[in-house]
């Protein structure tokens, strides 16, 4: 690609750096998902999928690891990209998804005159 042997490298990077700007909006977007939608497997795959394609750039470039400085950068990469961008909005997510259904669920138990009495059909 572009004449250079490494221009696989783009595949992985490029995806990277979009997921910068748009990735927590999309990861708030998935909490919303999962909590709106029983089960484990949403919540385990919405979180791992991102998290596993970048961490292909952290751990691929092997000759990298005996760098100094090599074990500072995994751990900016884990609470910044990771804890972040990745996780944090989708918690945000979810967490907000969650508490209106809460309290639209409160709401209806109510009743529609707000004195707390449910209504009787």
């Amino acid at each position: 690609m572009f004449g250079y042997g490494d221009g696989w490298w783009l595949l992985l990077v490029v995806p990277v750096f979009l997921w910068i700007p748009f990735g927590p909006l999309v990861m708030a977007g998935m909490g919303v998902w999962c909590a709106l939608r029983p089960g484990r497997w949403p919540r385990l795959w919405s979180v791992l999928l991102p998290v596993a394609v970048s961490a292909i750039l952290v751990t691929l470039p092997m000759d990298s690891w005996g760098r100094p400085g090599h074990t500072r950068d995994v751990l900016h990469y884990v609470l910044g990209y990771i804890g972040g961008l990745t996780v944090l909005p989708w918690l945000l997510g979810h967490g907000i998804a969650r508490l209106i259904r809460a309290v639209r669920a409160r709401r209806g138990r109510t009743g529609s005159d707000g004195t707390g009495v449910p209504d009787t059909p």
